[in-house]
C-alpha cells in the first residue's frame, strides 16, 4: 500500500478567521488557535481599558460632563477661552467616539457653529449695533424706516467695535453648540434612554428620537454624496442637494415608521394601574418639587433671598426626586443588563461639573478677564487660572474606556 503524500496542512476557514481577528502588536505573534494578543498591546495599571460592553461609561457621563463644558462657556466671551473649550471637546471626541453614525455629527455641530458666527457678523453689519465705536470700517447705504421703527436701522456705519462684540456673543453661541455636538458623538442615545426614571421614560423616547434625527441625517447626507462621488457625479451645487435631499426625508421617513413599529411591538405607551391615594401623592410631591426648585433657584439668583434659596432647593429636587420615584411604579417595563455608574463615570461626570464651578467662580473674582470689553478696542488676554481649570476636561480623554481599533473613527 503505497503512502499518500500529504503537504503543508492548509488552515481551515475558523483558523483564518481567528488569524485575521487576533493581529500581533508589539512583535507578538499568534501562537495558534485560541492565542490572544492584546489589540492595544501592553498597558498599564493606570491606563484606561479597551471598551467592552460590561465595562462601557454610562451616557449621562458624557452629557454632564459636556453641560460642564458648556456652563463654562455660557459664563465667558473671551474667544480664548471658547476656543481652548472647543478644542479640549474636539480632543475627547477625537480620542473616544465610535464609527456609529450618532458619533458621525460632530462636524456637522462644528459647521453649524462657524455658520452662527458668520450669520451674526452680517445681522451686525446689517442691522446695526447699539455698541458705540470710533472705529470706521465701513459705511453701507442707509435705507429710512418709518417712525414706530425707532432704535432699528438697515445699513449705515458699521464700526470694528460692534463687529467685535457680535463675534464674540456668535462665538460663545457656537461653543455651547460644538458641546452639545460633543454629547451627541459619544453617549450612545439608546443606552441613555434605558438609564431614565420609569416616570420619565415617555419624554425621555421622544427626546432621544429627536437627538437621533440630526445624526442619522447627517450619516445619510455622507453616504449619499459618497455613492454620487463614486458614480462621476457632482455633490455641490443647487441641483444636487435637491437630488440628495428627496433620498434623506425617504430614509427618515422609513426610520421613523420602523421605529413606531418596534415601540408598538415592546408594548410602548402600556402603564400599570396605580391606587388614586399613590397617583394624587406622585402628582403632589412632583408639582410640589418644582415649585420649590424654582423658588429655591430665585433666592440664589436674589440678593434678599440667598439665605432660604439654597435649602428650598434642596428641598423642592428631593421632593421632586421622590415623586420620580413613586411615578416609576407606573411603569412596566424591564431594564435587561443596566448600565451602571461606575468610577470612570464619576471621573468624566466631575471633571465637566470642576470645568464649571471653576470657572464660574473665576468670574466673580475677574469678570473683565472672562468677560473682555471692546470699548476702548483691546485684544484679549488669557487668563491663566481659568484655563488651567478648563484644561480639567480633558481627563476623560485618560480615563475613558478606550474604543476599539475597528470601531474608532478619527
Amino acid at each position: 500500500m503505497t503512502p499518500v503524500r500529504r503537504g503543508p496542512r492548509t488552515p481551515t476557514t475558523h483558523d483564518a478567521a481567528a488569524d485575521l481577528a487576533t493581529p500581533a502588536r508589539g512583535g507578538a505573534v499568534a501562537a495558534g488557535r485560541g492565542s490572544r494578543v492584546p489589540t492595544y498591546g501592553k498597558r498599564g495599571l493606570r491606563a484606561a481599558p479597551e471598551a467592552r460592553r460590561g465595562n462601557a461609561l454610562h451616557a449621562g457621563a458624557w452629557w454632564v460632563w459636556a453641560l460642564g463644558l458648556a456652563t463654562a462657556a455660557s459664563r465667558t466671551t473671551n474667544p480664548l477661552l471658547l476656543g481652548l473649550i472647543v478644542a479640549v471637546a474636539g480632543y475627547v471626541v477625537a480620542a473616544r467616539r465610535t464609527a456609529a453614525p450618532w458619533a458621525r455629527s460632530y462636524g456637522a455641530f462644528l459647521r453649524l457653529g462657524l455658520f452662527v458666527i458668520g450669520l451674526r457678523l452680517l445681522f451686525s453689519t446689517l442691522l446695526g449695533s447699539p455698541v458705540p465705536g470710533a472705529h470706521t470700517l465701513l459705511t453701507l447705504p442707509e435705507l429710512a424706516l418709518p417712525a414706530w421703527a425707532q432704535g432699528i436701522r438697515l445699513g449705515g456705519r458699521v464700526s470694528a467695535e460692534q463687529l467685535v462684540f457680535a463675534f464674540y456673543d456668535g462665538a460663545k453661541l457656537a461653543a455651547l453648540l460644538v458641546c452639545v455636538g460633543a454629547a451627541n458623538a459619544l453617549a450612545n442615545p439608546a443606552r441613555l434612554l434605558k438609564s431614565l426614571p420609569a416616570a420619565l421614560y415617555e419624554a425621555g423616547v421622544a427626546v432621544v428620537v429627536a437627538m437621533t434625527f440630526a445624526p442619522n441625517m447627517v450619516a445619510d447626507v455622507a453616504r449619499l454624496r459618497t455613492a454620487r462621488r463614486l458614480r462621476g457625479r457632482p455633490t455641490g451645487g443647487v441641483k444636487a442637494v435637491l437630488q440628495i435631499g428627496l433620498p434623506v426625508l425617504e430614509g427618515a421617513l422609513e426610520r421613523s415608521v420602523a421605529v413606531a413599529a418596534s415601540m408598538d411591538a415592546r408594548g410602548y405607551g402600556r402603564i400599570a394601574r396605580v391606587p388614586p391615594a399613590v397617583r394624587r401623592t406622585t402628582n403632589a410631591l412632583t408639582l410640589g418639587g418644582l415649585l420649590g426648585m424654582c423658588a429655591g433657584t430665585y433666592g440664589l439668583l436674589a440678593a434678599e433671598g440667598a439665605v432660604f434659596g439654597l435649602p428650598v432647593l434642596f428641598l423642592g429636587l428631593a421632593l421632586a426626586l421622590a415623586g420620580l420615584r413613586l411615578g416609576g411604579r407606573r411603569s412596566v417595563r424591564t431594564r435587561y443588563r443596566p448600565d451602571r455608574w461606575g468610577g470612570r463615570a464619576w471621573l468624566v461626570a466631575g471633571s465637566g461639573a470642576a470645568v464649571a464651578a471653576l470657572v464660574s467662580y473665576a468670574g466673580t473674582l475677574d469678570p473683565e478677564a472672562l468677560r473682555p470689553g471692546v470699548v476702548p478696542l483691546l485684544a484679549p488676554t488669557l487668563p491663566l487660572w481659568p484655563a488651567a481649570a478648563i484644561l480639567i476636561g480633558l481627563l476623560p480623554a485618560l480615563v475613558a474606556p478606550v474604543p476599539p481599533k475597528e470601531a474608532s473613527s478619527l
